[in-house]
């Protein structure tokens, strides 16, 4: 009978620090913007206040199942993320929110299965790659079939559209690609038909390519494209090393198009400055390691693929989001 591990109490540790501070700038952040469209400054924090609870409480369920669950069933978890992400384009099932028909709302609960998939993605490719050894060396054999299966799961997220959460799978897929051990000449390979594919999702749009342009340079437009990053910029300085202070930011008062969720870490570096935004960088730094070293000491491939994948998610998405924010 196997041993049940004790948790990595420096991995609870970070989580729930990263989630005090994300609940404390949630309400800061959020105030003025819960106000003016619900006129309750505490409505935006109340409704993720929620979510943290039942996501407390999901999260030491499933640290009291053995994650072989998962790969015994990572077939069916799959195919439900592919059954949601089908789901969420059919009018009348999939609700349109900021352009992107991205949620599935079923009375108070709103579901957005491109967030299910990610996971679902996880666990499938761990449990595919711990069955096929070696194998993951060859192309045709190891890599194309899981890569085919992930192209129509691009597809229904791009279709959507969610670009972000594509360029997130992405990124993890490839880490997951190289610690499952496949050869740097597909990595490569696949890096370089992924760049064509990505510019033409970006350019397909005049929205995404004003987005990606102002990217670059947001100055090149600062009263149109570039305004929000200009804005961004403008907080982040403001806040200097130490900060204006919590609460006192100026940016959040509509200046930022979504100062409680997309903007939220330039709220944060406005308020808490550069101590507070180099404070959240650690949490993240030492996520990324507690999470490796799991990856490292769990004594079966599967176990391993799935600790270096979730982190993976995690860390990219952060990443992506802070350089957007930073525009760097």
């Amino acid at each position: 009978m196997e041993t049940k591990q004790a948790p990595d109490y420096i991995l609870l540790f970070v989580v729930f620090a990263l989630m005090i501070i994300g609940l404390i700038m949630i309400l800061s952040a959020s105030s003025i913007r819960s106000y003016n469209d619900y006129n309750d400054s505490f409505y935006l924090f109340k409704h993720q206040l929620l979510w943290a609870l039942i996501g407390i409480t999901f999260m030491f369920v499933f640290m009291n199942i053995d994650y072989h669950v998962y790969e015994r069933n990572a077939k069916l978890i799959l195919i439900l993320a592919l059954i949601g992400l089908v789901l969420v384009l059919i009018p009348g099932v999939g609700k349109i929110v900021g352009g992107s028909r991205r949620w599935i709302i079923l009375g108070p609960i709103r579901i957005q299965p491109s967030e299910l998939a990610k996971i679902g993605i996880v666990i499938y490719l761990a449990q595919y790659f711990s069955k096929k050894g070696n194998k993951v060396k060859f192309f045709i054999e190891g890599l194309l079939p899981p890569l085919i299966i992930l192209s129509a799961v691009f597809l229904l997220i791009l279709l959507e559209p969610d670009l972000g959460t594509a360029v997130t799978i992405a990124g993890t897929v490839f880490i997951i690609l190289f610690t499952a051990g496949a050869r740097f000449s597909h990595l490569f390979f696949l890096f370089i038909i992924s760049i064509p594919v990505l510019m033409f999702f970006i350019f397909s749009e005049n929205y995404r390519k004003e987005r990606f342009f102002s990217f670059l340079d947001p100055w090149a437009d600062p009263l149109d494209t570039g305004y929000h990053i200009i804005q961004s910029l403008l907080a982040l300085g403001s806040g200097g090393i130490f900060g204006v202070g919590l609460g006192k930011s100026k940016q959040k008062f509509l200046y930022l198009p979504e100062p409680g969720t997309d903007f939220i870490f330039a709220v944060l570096g406005e308020e808490l400055g550069l101590i507070g935004a180099l404070l959240v960088l650690g949490l993240f730094f030492l996520f990324a390691w507690r999470g490796m070293k799991i990856a490292v000491s769990v004594p079966d491939m599967f176990g391993s693929v799935l600790a270096v994948g979730i982190t993976a998610m995690v860390i990219i998405q952060a990443l992506i989001n802070i350089a957007v924010v930073t525009s760097s």
